[in-house]
């Protein structure tokens, strides 16, 4: 079962999915909410944290999440302040009951990463690219348009034509036409 934890009352943060299974893991952290209580609301440990990138409002609950859980925290960024190893790009985690394959792909960030689970017709996007064909900043430090594009291109090559769900860092979840909203994404970023 993967759930969205992030209130939705425009508080400054990121989505934040709990993925309960084989391996209950929290894909992003979040900012400026009580995380731990959201987590605590459904299960009692975590087994894993993944950071798809560091920009504040996907990491500033980080602090909070490693007191209250004993679980190892992973991200592109193996020097970042919390992350006790970083991932090599096409690297297999364990998230939920599916494994899911690293993909490097910066753009937004140096850090981001996409995590895509083949079996389960899953992705983690991060802020890559978002419902309806939206896109993440480049405007920020670390931001480079031309290397999103290849990221978007990148995911693209690898993730079924019959996505099932596609998991974004801020906004809906798309589970209707998946894939298209990726490639609506490529479009308007080439331009």
């Amino acid at each position: 079962m993967i759930r969205n934890l992030a209130p939705g009352d425009g508080t400054f943060t990121s989505n934040v999915f709990l993925v309960e299974g084989e391996t209950t893991a929290l894909v992003d952290v979040g900012n400026d909410f009580d995380v731990v209580s959201a987590i605590r609301d459904h299960v009692d440990t975590l087994d894993l944290v993944v950071l798809t990138h560091t920009h504040p409002d996907h990491v500033g609950t980080l602090p909070a999440v490693r007191e209250a859980f004993d679980a190892p925290v992973v991200g592109d960024d193996g020097t970042f302040d919390g992350v006790d190893r970083g991932l090599d790009d096409a690297e297999t985690l364990r998230i939920g009951d599916h494994d899911y394959a690293v993909l490097h792909t910066p753009g937004h960030k140096d850090d981001h990463v996409c995590l895509y689970a083949d079996e389960a017709a899953v992705l983690f996007a991060g802020d890559l690219v978002f419902a309806n064909g939206s896109f993440g900043r480049t405007d920020l430090d670390e931001g480079n348009r031309a290397q999103l594009v290849e990221s978007i291109d990148r995911v693209l090559s690898v993730v079924d034509e019959d996505l099932a769900a596609l998991h974004t860092g801020h906004g809906p979840s798309v589970t209707d036409r998946a894939y298209q909203n990726i490639e609506l994404a490529r479009q308007a970023a080439r331009f």
